[in-house]
């Protein structure tokens, strides 16, 4: 039984022409999102993924290759994607002047949306936003703004929502409620596409993550997997007092000092033991009061991946 796929690109490319040269915005960027995973899109700035949210909400024009979103092909069925997604944007583009219940009916009015059949109530619950209804927008905290901006990509319930950047620029309080509050629409069925800088945000919530660089898709798959293709571990021992036992172990891996009271080993865990590591740190004549050890993450992943290509 064939998948139901969210969105699926094949060979999607856009291109810019100057007078010199050609700049690839995007070049052949084939991928699958399914339907209900919460997708991560990470690249650095520059990398395409705004070009490639643009080109789903209609407002760029690719050069070639084919998109799918919800079964709808874009040149045949535009209007039918647009209504598909709803994209949430990295600025807060909000009347200051309007609350927030007013802001949603406009915005179902303009989808064509009748006032019998509009959700502005539950989606007011759903974002966390139904004391502040009738507030003006001017008067909402930094958190409250973005979960009006979710709210607003809500209100012609869209069975997929882009959040570009959804954190950026709220305290850690804000971001934890609006994380929550993605999870929370996934739960109900809404297939999640988010970009993020906030590496940790992706390796939490993603099923599977696509990184973009200079516009070319240079990895894709699942979290998990791409966590477990970087072989590099760190060891830290935690000495009672201050100590320094040289530059290097006799395996020749270096011997790092964060703190004075830290000694830290970064080591390949295909070339290396920590066993090995271990021992030979007990004979130095120190007193250990800790041992704690670092598996690689998602930045490590994105660092190797974004400098080697």
């Amino acid at each position: 039984m064939q998948k139901f796929l969210a969105l699926k690109t094949t060979n999607l490319s856009k291109e810019y022409k100057t007078k010199q040269n050609t700049i690839h915005a995007l070049k052949d960027i084939n991928l699958e999102v399914n339907k209900g995973e919460i997708f991560g899109l990470l690249g650095p700035n520059g990398a395409g993924k705004s070009t490639f949210i643009n080109i789903l909400a209609g407002t760029v024009i690719k050069t070639h290759g084919k998109v799918t979103v919800w079964n709808f092909d874009l040149d045949i069925n535009p209007r039918e994607v647009r209504s598909s997604i709803g994209i949430v944007p990295q600025e807060t583009n909000l009347d200051p002047f309007f609350s927030p219940r007013k802001l949603l009916e406009i915005q179902a009015g303009m989808y064509g949306i009748k006032a019998a059949e509009r959700i502005t109530d539950k989606i007011l619950e759903i974002t966390m936003l139904k004391d502040k209804a009738d507030a003006y927008a001017r008067s909402l905290s930094g958190g409250m703004k973005r979960r009006l901006l979710v709210a607003k990509a809500l209100v012609h319930r869209p069975p997929i929502l882009i959040l570009d950047e959804p954190t950026a620029g709220v305290d850690v309080e804000l971001r934890q409620n609006l994380l929550q509050n993605i999870k929370e629409l996934n739960a109900q069925g809404v297939t999640i596409i988010l970009t993020t800088h906030y590496l940790q945000e992706a390796q939490e919530l993603c099923d599977r993550i696509a990184i973009i660089n200079h516009g070319k898709l240079i990895a894709l798959d699942k979290t998990e997997n791409l966590l477990n293709n970087i072989f590099t571990k760190k060891i830290l021992f935690r000495l009672k007092a201050p100590k320094n036992i040289g530059e290097k172990l006799n395996s020749g891996l270096p011997i790092n000092y964060p703190k004075p009271d830290l000694i830290s080993i970064t080591y390949n865990k295909n070339e290396a033991k920590i066993e090995d590591i271990i021992s030979e740190i007990k004979t130095k004549n120190i007193e250990i009061l800790d041992i704690l050890t670092e598996d690689a993450d998602l930045e490590d992943v994105f660092l190797k991946l974004t400098k080697s290509k």
